[in-house]
């Protein structure tokens, strides 16, 4: 099993920034650390880092995830199947596990940012769906292309493009 980083340390882990333009409906714009994989268990550990008014791209975990809010705030504004919307406010110290096929949702951190551990396990290998702008025109997130995306430098999750 892989270790990317084996001190826990958000002043030595190396963080890597995602922003996204062509987003108008919010501001995307966080850092994430992988830190550590199993790619034949699909199991893979991360941190996510949002400054103030930052959020990730609209998506949905398709792995199984346990969030740990290590510090700050973070906040989701989940869309349920019938449209309606669900918030949820986590503190420093909230602890949540959610199943496989969590529902869409926005995420962001408090006023004064946040900071999350998320571990994940990903029986079929995938670990996120993404979203357009529109909520529609999903495209997916493999470990095997995060961890990819990460050895080759690059930010994983981009778009695709047409």
């Amino acid at each position: 099993m892989p270790v990317v980083s084996p001190r826990f340390d958000l002043a030595s882990v190396e963080w890597r920034r995602v922003t996204d333009p062509d987003c108008t409906a919010f501001r995307v714009d966080f850092e994430y650390s992988l830190l550590g994989y199993d790619l034949p268990s699909g199991r893979l550990d991360m941190l996510l880092r949002y400054g103030k008014g930052g959020h990730c791209r609209r998506h949905r975990h398709v792995a199984s995830t346990v969030t740990l809010v290590l510090e700050g705030e973070q906040f989701l504004k989940e869309t349920l199947p019938d449209g309606t919307t669900r918030s949820i406010h986590r503190r420093k110290g909230d602890y949540a596990l959610a199943p496989a096929d969590a529902h869409p949702h926005e995420e962001w951190g408090g006023d004064a940012g946040g900071t999350v551990l998320l571990s994940m396990t990903a029986s079929d290998g995938i670990l996120f769906e993404y979203f357009d702008a529109d909520g529609r025109n999903p495209w997916q997130l493999s470990l095997a292309e995060y961890v990819e995306s990460w050895n080759s430098g690059k930010v994983y999750g981009t778009p695709p493009r047409a």
